[in-house]
């Protein structure tokens, strides 16, 4: 541990911003008096972690963080998949009946078109 460089120090420059540098490499500038005060900000864990963290604090174990690892992305595998699946068939479902409609108006012939007309008359009354 001894062979390894010192840790680089946060520093505020005059201009007020912060950079990682050693203090005494720095040129000769008016130091203030008082304890540099630096701020950090710790941010959230990620929200695909809130599971596994409320499991750990409330006391349900191992298990808990494991399921939640391991199902929750098999759960929304699984549901992207399902969805696909019915996206797929809806499409297939359109473009049947679109193909038996455009059949049925070509091959029809003057009984398919009085058919359509008295459907028409009937659904106006």
């Amino acid at each position: 541990m001894e062979s390894l460089p010192e840790v680089a120090r946060v520093v505020q420059l005059p201009d007020g911003t912060y950079v990682y540098a050693d203090p005494g490499a720095l040129p000769a500038v008016r130091q203030e008096q008082g304890p540099q005060i630096i701020h950090q900000h710790i941010h959230q864990a990620p929200p695909d972690r809130t599971v596994q963290r409320l499991a750990l604090g409330s006391g349900m174990g191992a298990g808990a963080v494991a399921a939640g690892v391991y199902f929750g992305p098999l759960l929304v595998g699984v549901l992207t998949a399902i969805a696909a699946n019915l996206a797929l068939l809806a499409f297939l479902c359109v473009v049947l009946a679109w193909g038996i409609v455009t059949v049925v108006r070509s091959v029809g012939g003057s009984d398919g078109k009085a058919a359509s007309r008295s459907l028409r008359k009937a659904r106006r009354r």
